[in-house]
Parts: structure tokens; sequence; C-alpha cells
């Protein structure tokens, strides 16, 4: 069966450790398998962005057609992220993560087969929906990891995916250029392209649902059959959100994520694009530029989730949310250099700074959403999630109405600097940094105990 339970262990505890180069526990399977599902998701969402000067010329588009493809890449996403939070806490990651991947697979494989603009938008907007894989990646390790890792753990496993993007700006015109080497036709080269991350998205989704369970105890679903209390409580669904929906924090975290990953996944949508136009380098030269900024999540995500982790052992909450602030302040600034950047060297240099804290700002971000309501957990992930692609599509439609994309960008950058002041507004009662704080030490001394063992175990 697809979904085979795993089994019920009610003395597992979440993970104090992360041991990268192991996959013995659930643990440590859920983050590696999350990570290479969302990094597959985010490569098939992006996979048609570093075509789109070969897709603008077969189809005659114009700079509206063009800008509205790339709105409706994201805005679909918004509503599919606030529905998978809630079903993560109902039905567990692994079978929502699972059915997304296998439905999400569908547009994927249509967009190779449209023959007009409306098909081709039509297809563009629902593959939109498995950009809502972020929500459940980060659902998974936020409960498989505890309070001193958990920052490190999603920032790591979210940065890892999003290079997907990266890897889809540079690598999808390399294949293209490699059919066309063996004699097949620029039209139909990028159409057969589109395969490759649909079959990947088949082949994750029986990776996902076999090797990866929703908690360290077992399978929610499981769980909640057997009796056995959840951080959620009874509360399922709707009762969830309304939770999360009710708490300030929530909607902070959701405007500066909406100015970091919006950001991110707007620039993922031009950035090819951009450089052609503004700087005139081939498809190829161009899907290597742009895939630069996607290939800084491999690390500078994780590094904000470390930064968090680390700045937390010593200000607690509050030095979470400080740090996020001055991370949109450098992401502010860079954006506005790039949009004066006035050669392709300055603008790689730009759009690497800006980049760097982008990713970190992200990571930052769901470093703090474990921390926001333990019983909300799916929908204050899923709100903030939305958040993001709100910014991405607000990001379109400011790139629409503008002059020129340089005049968006700077826009942009002033924007982005003023929303830090979400990250300010984020702030705990005492008895909220209380509790927080005795898990944190509970997680350090459980990790210093299993220190402890392995040094005792081990030959004198």
């Amino acid at each position: 069966m697809l979904f085979a339970s795993p089994g019920i262990d009610t003395a597992a505890p979440k993970a104090t450790r992360i041991d990268l180069f192991s996959a013995a526990t659930p643990q440590m399977r859920a983050f590696h398998v999350t990570w290479l599902a969302f990094f597959v998701c985010f490569f098939a969402w992006f996979a048609a962005a570093p075509l789109m000067p070969l897709i603008k010329a077969e189809f005659g588009l114009s700079k509206d057609q063009i800008a509205n493809i790339n709105i409706t890449a994201v805005a679909v996403t918004i509503l599919v992220r606030l529905v998978v939070g809630p079903l993560c806490d109902r039905f567990g990651p692994r079978r929502t993560y699972t059915w997304l991947l296998l439905i999400g697979a569908i547009p994927v494989f249509g967009l190779a087969f449209a023959q007009t603009y409306e098909t081709f938008l039509f297809f563009r907007l629902a593959i939109g929906a498995i950009g809502a894989s972020f929500v459940i990646t980060q659902y998974h390790t936020s409960v498989m990891f505890a309070p001193n890792v958990v920052g490190t753990a999603n920032a790591t496993v979210g940065g890892w995916g999003n290079a997907g993007g990266g890897a889809a700006q540079s690598l999808m015109p390399l294949v293209v250029a490699a059919l066309v080497g063996l004699g097949v036709e620029h039209v139909f080269g990028w159409r057969a392209a589109m395969f490759v991350p649909g079959v990947a998205m088949v082949a994750m989704a029986f990776v996902y649902a076999r090797y990866t369970q929703d908690t360290p105890q077992g399978d929610i679903v499981d769980l909640r059959a057997a009796g056995i209390e959840l951080d959620g409580g009874k509360a399922t669904g709707m009762a969830i959100f309304r939770r999360a929906a009710a708490n300030y924090r929530t909607w902070m975290l959701a405007a500066t994520y909406g100015a970091c990953f919006g950001v991110e996944i707007f620039i993922h949508n031009i950035a090819a694009s951009y450089y052609v136009d503004r700087f005139g380098l081939s498809l190829t030269n161009a899907g290597l530029a742009a895939g630069i900024f996607g290939g800084l999540a491999l690390f500078a995500r994780a590094l904000g989730g470390i930064a968090s982790d680390r700045i937390a052992l010593r200000k607690g909450l509050d030095g979470r949310a400080l740090l996020l602030f001055a991370l949109m302040l450098g992401e502010g600034v860079g954006l506005v250099l790039f949009g004066h950047a006035g050669s392709v060297a300055l603008a790689i240099l730009a759009m690497t700074m800006f980049g760097l804290f982008t990713h970190m700002a992200c990571g930052a971000t769901y470093a703090l959403v474990p921390f926001i309501d333990r019983k909300a957990l799916g929908g204050v992930a899923g709100l903030i999630g939305a958040g993001g692609n709100i910014g991405a599509v607000a990001a379109g439609f400011l790139n629409k109405a503008s002059a020129t994309p340089q005049q968006c960008l700077i826009i942009l950058g002033y924007v982005v600097a003023g929303t830090a002041v979400c990250a300010l507004a984020v702030r705990f009662s005492a008895t909220h940094k209380s509790d927080e704080r005795a898990l944190l030490d509970a997680a350090l001394d459980a990790r210093r105990t299993s220190d402890r063992s392995v040094n005792d175990a081990l030959p004198a």
C-alpha cells in the first residue's frame, strides 16, 4: 500500500541534533526526503521561467502577457498554501506531500502540450500549486526537531529545496541546448524538456510515501486513532486555521515573508529575461547568471536559520526577531543597488548581495514560525507561507505597472526596507518566552545526555 503505517512509538523524542550524513532515524529520513521533494517541486515550479525567451518568440507574447504568466505562476499558491497547512494537521505531511506531488505533476506535463497563450497561462497557473510544498516541508521538520535545532533544520531543508529554482535557471536551457544539438527543433525542445521535472515529481511522490513518517512517534492519523494527544490537541482543520489567524504575530511574519520569499520568487521569474533584455546576454549565459541567485539557497537560507538558533541561546525569541529585522534592511539596500547596476558585473555583484540577505531572511522567518503557536503550527505555517506568495504577486503587478524593470526593483527595495519594521513588531509575553526557554533547556540537556552516552560507549 502507498500509505502503509510505519507503526507507533510513543517514547520517540524530537531530534536534538542534525546528523547530516545519516538516514537511520525517522527524523533524518524526513530531513533528507523533504528537502529533496522540495527541490524537485521548486525545479518544476520554475522550469519554464528560463525558457521564456523561446516561449515568447513562439507565441508572440507581449510584455503584459509575460507579466500575466509570471503573476499566475505564483498566485494560486496563495490559496493552496492556506489549505495544505491544516491538511498537514489533519492527515499528516506524508499523505499531503505525496498527493501534492502526484497531482502537481499533471500541469507540468500539460505545459509541454500547450498550443496557445491561453492554455499555457492555464497550466502555468495550475503549476503554481506545487509551491505549497514549502509549507509541508517546514511543517514536517518542525514536528521532527527540538527547539535547539529546529531553526537550522527548517532553514536548511528550505534552502536546499529552494536551490531547485536556481538549478532550473541553469539546467533547463542546457537541456534544451542538448536536445537541439541532437537535431530537435527549438519549438519541440522546450516542450520535451518539461518532461524532466514532471517525471521527477512522480518518482519523488513514491519516495516520500515509502521512506517518511509524520512525527517521531508515527503517522498523525494513526496517533489520533489511538487516542494519543498531539501538539495541536483535538482541534483540526478550520479551528486551527482560525487560531493561527487570530495571532497578530502570524500576520507580521506573513508581511516579512512576502518581502523576502516574495522577492525571491519574483527574481526567479524575471532574472533570466532581465539579463537577456537589459544586458544582451545569450539564453544560456543569462540562465547561468540567474542561477547564481538560486544557488545561494544552498547555504544562505541555512545560514539564516543557524544564526537564529545561535542568537536564541543568548537573546531568546526577541533575538530571533531582531536578526530578521537586520536581514530585511540588508535585502532592501541590495535590491536598490541591483536596480541601479549599469553593467553585468555590477548587476551580478548586487544580485549576490541582496540574494544573500534575502535567503537568510527567509531562513530567519521560518526559524521563528515554530514558536508562534505550537497548537496551530499548520495554520501558522500556511498563512505565513501564503504571505510569501502574496508578496510575489504584488511584485509582479508592480513590475507590470512600472516603466522599466529597473524602476520596479528600486521601488521594491524601499518597500522591503520598510517592511523590516514588522519583524520588530513580533513580541512575546514573559510567560511565552519562559515556556519556550524551558523547552530549549530541556532539548539542550537531552543533547548533552546523549553526547555523554556516546562518549561513555567509546573504548578507552
